[in-house]
């Protein structure tokens, strides 16, 4: 998006990356709690539950899998549901109303499926209430919770209409990341090797989701710190969200943001949030498939630049591969193998690192070995692995 912007602030690419990294607690690592972290970038990626562990322990001064593990299933400070995009996420448990108040406020996106083997909206609330009774006290693998739901709804919930990993799901798991918006599902501990599913009331006593407005302009004030300056559609982008409603919300916010100038990009910051930052962007990291910035970080030609885009994304889209990150933007992709208790690391940077550099990823692939608990080996050279699905 770009206009006349010679009266607008003005903020630098490096100024930008600047900012983030300090947000994201990735120029110096936070003194919190692995909740802080979380809540600093939005909502931790979990679908890889060990790459969600590393995004986390980079964030936090000492941090390790075990720590992450304990606020998860210890104390509850953290919670495992269904995110952004409707694809799993750790997020604090004290955040839970506002997540769930603007998630559930998302205006749905298509599907796929035709028109016969999707849920109709009498259907999906059938399902929901139907999720929440079988949850409220119990913890439910997906076949547990697949019999309760055609127990309290009827066959057509469990009619295996979803193409899905070479099978077909039941028509019910349409319903699952709404379910989860609306405050009713989150996982619950493994049993085993098997995933379970539980009420986050169990978590959070009395929880509700927020009131949408209210949860709505929360969501993007907290997008706004950690991946601003933004514009409205890499806002949609990053919530999977209709790029039309995401510009009227945030002309409906208009009092609270305003517009900078980046190089001639016009993009939105919070009101006041403008000063550049003190020092450059810095440092070498090792960030994880999916992690929070390499996802929600635009615009994407200026994160990957040159052979990065080809190298690091999935047909443009993010995640996808563990990124080697330099000064703020991508160098490179990296790759972990675990044997017993070594962690095989190999690390391809797509330019020449600069010696205090390499030493920086030594100190980092010895962190990653920290955080997961394991002894580093680290190998400089090709990764032959493909990205993740």
């Amino acid at each position: 998006m770009t206009g006349n912007s010679t009266t607008l602030p003005r903020l630098s690419w490096p100024d930008v990356w600047g900012r983030r990294l300090d947000r994201h607690g990735l120029s110096t690592a936070l003194r919190g709690t692995p909740a802080d972290a979380v809540a600093a970038m939005c909502g931790a990626h979990a679908q890889v539950i060990s790459a969600g562990e590393v995004s986390i322990g980079l964030r936090v001064a000492g941090a390790t899998r075990t720590d992450v593990r304990r606020a998860l299933w210890d104390e509850g400070s953290l919670v495992k549901t269904f995110g952004p995009r409707g694809t799993v996420h750790l997020l604090p448990t004290r955040e839970l109303p506002l997540w769930t108040g603007a998630l559930g406020a998302v205006p749905p996106s298509s599907s796929g499926l035709p028109g016969d083997k999707r849920l109709t909206p009498d259907q999906t609330d059938e399902v929901v209430a139907a999720i929440a009774g079988a949850l409220a006290q119990a913890e439910l693998t997906i076949e547990e919770l697949t019999d309760a739901v055609a127990a309290r709804t009827g066959d057509w919930a469990v009619d295996p209409v979803m193409p899905a990993f070479g099978g077909m799901w039941p028509r019910w798991r349409q319903a699952m990341h709404i379910a989860a918006h609306r405050g009713v599902l989150c996982f619950g501990e493994n049993r085993g090797r098997r995933v379970t599913y539980t009420s986050p009331q169990r978590w959070l006593p009395g929880f509700q989701p927020a009131p949408a407005a209210d949860a709505l302009a929360g969501l993007v004030r907290r997008y706004l710190h950690a991946y601003g300056p933004a514009t409205p559609q890499q806002f949609a982008q990053w919530l999977s969200a209709p790029r039309p409603w995401a510009t009227q919300l945030f002309a409906s916010l208009a009092g609270d943001l305003q517009q900078v100038d980046v190089a001639g990009t016009v993009a939105w910051v919070l009101a006041g949030d403008t000063a550049p930052v003190r020092t450059p962007p810095h440092g070498v990291r090792l960030l994880p498939y999916f992690d929070a910035y390499t996802v929600g970080c635009h615009p994407r030609d200026r994160l990957f630049p040159g052979s990065a885009a080809q190298r690091a994304l999935s047909r443009g889209q993010a995640g996808n591969f563990p990124v080697l990150l330099v000064d703020g933007i991508v160098a490179g992709i990296w790759h972990h193998r675990r044997t017993r208790r070594e962690l095989h690391i190999t690390v391809e940077p797509l330019t020449t690192l600069t010696h205090a550099a390499r030493q920086e990823l030594d100190d980092q692939a010895k962190r990653v070995g920290e955080i997961l608990e394991a002894e580093p080996r680290l190998t400089v050279g090709p990764v032959t692995m493909g990205g993740h699905a």
